[in-house]
């Protein structure tokens, strides 16, 4: 009755399909349908899994293609309300901000799915992939925040067991690691969501709600109480980006986990830490955040020189991958903390990026394992000879991955140090740049590594890519050009909500206002020079006028 209604509310109130518990129903409904195939049917579940991730990406381009562009508030909203005398309601919703962190998911698991095979125990594998795609959804819909933090722990239960059970080497190590971290640093938040909701009561005098559109506009908490609650979400946050120094996790469950768990790590489940920081963090607590911005600002710039200096003397290459993450969420955390426009469009802009580029990456990476079965770089060497479309493919993704102009990782680091450079963190973007330049280093001393050089063993006869593992990741290849030379329409959608955004820090935060880019004084002198100019010409042209009627 509860799924039924909550289609029913949808469906009236915004398009004639249910499309926000449709991306979460349909994943839970194919895990359903997969626990019910025969186990000895590898293909079965394979399929079923394929059609189903299919689906829902299918459902998530379609509420992209009806998102309405100049709208910053939530769209396709659905609500039904749960535990009513706990003001407590499945209550979904996107915006500009959410909209391509939804779209992405819908994108990556399909893919991820298409380009990777579990080698034992298929059934079980694609119904955890199921979950956690379930899971990923809720977490980037969700309005209500104990719904938030439910799907927000829901995703660590699949994650564990598809590094446990399907990964490499020390997969249980690495699973159980991953696992405590991630869970201890969100057993403070759940403290914390009741004190902001209850404070909130008490202090507006109105009755319970869990609906972070009541709580942010209601801004009820003093500025102490609002400090101490934002410190109990920003810890479970830091763990999941990972920022420095509680990124330890990271390295050993990218290293361990199969290749659909660092795809889906990499690309999906890091951005609910930075996606958190700008819905739960900026939103709900503007003040503090603006409060707690230099810690953050700092951070992020470690995290940047940090986890590209290590990852530079990585041995292993799917982990000098998993230190470049470190680095690369390191520029998200400066974009959200600039407190700007430019900044927090370029680090929606560069979750994205961020996904789709590593996601690619540790595709690639996987299909190096699976063919030399090794991924220690100086066991590599000659690749591009014996698989010279294999070379090409890598080199446009770790290319995306440096920032290279033309290409989607350009687009959010630019805007990202652009809007610090403008507004109170020009000198963390100073710093930041070295994380270009040594992004640069590491990556592509990297490649140089593995595809130059004279093949030798099996690497001389490596297989190239097959027809359909190029079909299945022509798609990313895809966005990292189209996303690169054309930026704009994704733009247009994420900048409405930012500017809304912002407008409720300034409104919220005393003497706040977004920081506005200075006319350099250079700038002013040439358009001085320039009005100079056309005036000499205008006095010219009529002292020769006259000159000619005198005649």
């Amino acid at each position: 009755m509860m799924i039924s209604s909550l289609f029913a509310v949808e469906a009236a109130e915004a398009v004639s399909f249910p499309l926000l518990p449709s991306l979460i129903f349909i994943p839970l409904l194919t895990a359903l349908i997969i626990g019910l195939l025969p186990a000895h049917r590898d293909d079965y579940s394979r399929i079923t899994a394929l059609a189903g991730s299919a689906i829902t990406g299918a459902v998530s381009v379609y509420m992209l293609a009806k998102f309405v562009v100049d709208d910053g508030g939530f769209q396709f909203v659905s609500e039904r309300s749960w535990i009513a005398d706990l003001g407590i309601s499945f209550s979904l919703g996107v915006d500009g901000i959410s909209l391509f962190l939804v779209v992405m998911t819908g994108i990556l698991f399909p893919l991820g799915l298409l380009a990777t095979s579990a080698h034992h125990d298929a059934k079980a594998y694609h119904i955890w992939v199921m979950i956690l795609m379930a899971g990923s959804m809720g977490v980037f819909m969700s309005l209500d925040l104990l719904m938030f933090f439910m799907f927000f722990e829901i995703v660590l239960v699949p994650m564990y067991f598809l590094i446990g059970g399907w990964g490499h080497g020390n997969r249980v190590y690495a699973a159980l690691k991953f696992f405590l971290y991630t869970m201890a640093g969100s057993a403070l938040m759940m403290v914390g969501i009741l004190v902001v909701v209850f404070l909130t009561a008490r202090n507006t005098g109105g009755a319970l709600t869990f609906d972070i559109r009541d709580l942010a506009e209601a801004q009820a908490l003093t500025t102490n109480q609002a400090r101490a609650v934002l410190a109990t979400f920003a810890l479970a946050f830091a763990v999941k980006v990972p920022l420095f120094p509680l990124h330890t996790w990271l390295p050993d469950a990218h290293t361990e986990a199969p290749t659909i768990g660092s795809v889906i790590l990499a690309g999906v489940m890091l951005k609910l830490g930075t996606y958190g920081f700008l819905r739960f963090g900026l939103y709900l607590f503007p003040e503090a955040s603006h409060d707690f911005a230099p810690i953050f600002l700092t951070l992020g710039v470690i995290g940047i020189v940090y986890g590209a200096i290590v990852a530079t003397v990585q041995k292993d290459l799917k982990r000098l991958i998993a230190y470049s993450s470190i680095a690369h969420l390191g520029f998200i955390i400066i974009g959200l903390f600039a407190l700007n426009s430019q900044g927090i469009q370029g680090a929606v802009m560069q979750m994205v990026n961020h996904g789709i580029s590593t996601g690619a990456l540790f595709i690639l990476v996987g299909w190096i394992y699976e063919r030399r079965h090794t991924r220690e770089i100086a066991a590599l060497s000659g690749l591009q000879k014996a698989a010279p479309l294999f070379a090409g493919v890598f080199t446009l993704v770790m290319l995306s991955s440096v920032g290279l102009p033309g290409l989607n990782g350009f687009v959010g680091e630019f805007l990202i140090l652009l809007g610090a450079f403008q507004g109170d963190a020009r000198w963390f973007a100073v710093v930041a740049t070295t994380g270009v330049i040594l992004a640069a280093l590491y990556l592509l001393w990297a490649y140089q590594r593995v595809f130059h050089g004279t093949p030798e063993g099996e690497n001389a006869t490596m297989r190239d890519l097959s027809f359909s593992e190029f079909f299945s990741i022509l798609p990313l290849l895809a966005l990292i050009v189209g996303m690169g030379v054309y930026p704009k329409p994704v733009l247009d959608r994420i900048e409405p909500a930012v500017d809304e955004l912002i407008v409720h820090i300034e409104a919220n935060v005393n003497g706040f206002t977004e920081p506005e880019p200075e006319a350099p004084e250079q700038h002013d002198k040439r358009e001085q020079l320039i009005e100079a100019l056309h005036e000499a010409e205008e006095k010219a042209e009529a002292k020769a006028a006259a000159k000619g009627e005198g005649e």
